[in-house]
């Protein structure tokens, strides 16, 4: 591309040339959508978009390129083990970046249809799909996060559990979800205390996030015919935490406590999702 350069004309503004690139005429009075998808256009030809992406300088109504918000989860979760963001604060950042996601592009990079196409959702718990973002320009081959889709049939369910030494980020690919968080408050030999802090209906481009420190603990049940979502997870991003990255089953169907909190018997995983599967 040459640089710019501005020619003298008679009239009362300059006229500026890129090359042989000139930018097409504005129609006459354009709405604010025109505008800014004409705008985007234009800086992903001179290959701008992910400078003020990263700068947090685009419109409201513009989104990232898949690619450059894949690329900012990356940075993330670098820092994150890294230890230059701890968990609450890459939790924040990631539900930040989670509600900038243009969704219907997301969709189409995990090959939803496909998955809807060519997988059987299970009688029983959730299915789980891997995804590739290998073909993605610019990004590592070592993600440093793991990703999926789980997929429920109507009233099946990620059953409830916990992690230790785990951040995860959902989000919403199709269908609605009855969601549920809790604080992990205490950790006993045959029970932990939680504490309920999220009790919603999800739809989908919505979202929730988890560390060890926040909304721990989670439960999502399809509450239509098919239900997906997107998860990115962290694992053990802490090498000081010696606590294995499973996940930990438990009831949150336990023994009312004061101050609203809850005495949730450890389970197995059979146990679980025979009885929230």
């Amino acid at each position: 591309m040459t640089r710019g350069s501005i020619t003298p004309s008679p009239g009362p503004s300059p006229v500026i040339r890129w090359g042989n690139w000139f930018p097409p005429e504005p129609a006459m009075n354009p709405s604010r959508r025109e505008f800014s998808q004409t705008l985007f256009g234009s800086l992903v030809a001179f290959g701008l978009v992910e400078t003020l992406w990263r700068r947090d300088l685009l419109a409201d109504g513009v989104k990232p390129t898949i690619a450059a918000w894949l690329k900012d989860l990356v940075d993330m979760t670098a820092d994150l083990r890294g230890k230059k963001l701890t968990d609450l604060e890459f939790q924040k950042k990631m539900e930040e970046l989670y509600k900038k996601v243009d969704l219907a592009e997301l969709v189409k990079l995990v090959k939803l249809d496909d998955v809807e196409k060519n997988k059987k959702l299970p009688d029983n718990g959730a299915g789980n799909y891997g995804i590739d973002f290998g073909k993605i320009q610019g990004l590592p081959a070592d993600l440093k996060f793991g990703k999926q889709i789980f997929g429920c049939k109507k009233d099946r369910s990620i059953v409830p559990h916990g992690h230790a030494n785990m951040c995860t980020g959902f989000i919403i690919l199709k269908g609605e979800w009855h969601g549920k968080h809790y604080d992990r408050v205490e950790t006993h030999k045959d029970h932990y205390v939680i504490k309920p802090t999220i009790d919603q209906r999800f739809k989908p481009g919505e979202l929730s996030t988890i560390s060890d420190h926040k909304d721990n603990v989670h439960w999502f049940k399809a509450v239509s015919d098919a239900a997906y979502i997107f998860n990115v997870h962290v694992i053990a991003y802490d090498p000081d935490v010696k606590d294995v990255s499973s996940r930990l089953y438990l009831d949150p169907d336990g023994e009312k406590l004061e101050s609203g909190l809850i005495k949730a018997a450890k389970m197995s995983s059979e146990a679980c999702h025979k009885k929230y599967g």
